[in-house]
């Protein structure tokens, strides 16, 4: 009894800690960006309206936030007008970003070469391992999968959400769409 309770602590632990993109494990809670804007538009909090991603007052955080919440929205192809719009360039973190919607909308092999780009960039971006395992949960490749875990721990990414995850994907082939 006492093991299996220090099991589950184990595996529901992590995920309190930290979410994709963000410093929590819960799902993005909707904002006016899926609740009140039009489809390609952000809300914008200093002008309290709905804007275009590529407005430059803008900065590349609340462009995530909302790539996050719009892919949690099941909205991914909003999302990749959103990363379209990124000051940052094609890094890592953006290709990450470009991985997971596009894999949300469809197209796996378009996600699958996005992480790949990621992790060409930066072998360490635990969250790109994370989305790439649960592609393979997907397409149920559970030895790829549990690569993609050992690579996440062997870089210092245990006990990270981006470890829960995969790691709950795996167990119960249930993927997360934030």
């Amino acid at each position: 009894m006492r093991a299996a309770l220090f099991a589950s602590l184990l595996v529901t632990l992590p995920l309190q800690a930290f979410a994709a993109g963000s410093d929590s494990s819960e799902p993005p809670k909707p904002t006016e960006t899926t609740l009140k804007c039009e489809e390609g538009r952000i809300y914008d909090e200093k002008t309290k309206a709905c804007v275009v991603p590529d407005k430059t007052g803008l900065n590349d955080d609340t462009r995530f936030d909302a790539v996050r919440e719009l892919a949690h929205a099941g909205r991914p192809e909003e999302a990749l007008i959103v990363l379209a719009a990124m000051t940052e360039g094609d890094t890592d973190r953006v290709l990450t970003y470009k991985g997971f919607a596009n894999r949300k909308a469809g197209r796996l092999e378009a996600g699958l070469k996005y992480y790949a780009q990621a992790l060409a960039q930066n072998p360490g971006n635990i969250l790109a391992r994370s989305y790439l395992g649960q592609a393979y949960v997907e397409m149920d490749e559970m030895v790829l999968a549990a690569a993609e875990l050992t690579e996440i721990r062997a870089r210092g990414g245990a006990a990270t959400w981006a470890d829960a995850a995969l790691a709950t994907a795996i167990e119960t082939g249930v993927t997360y769409s934030y």
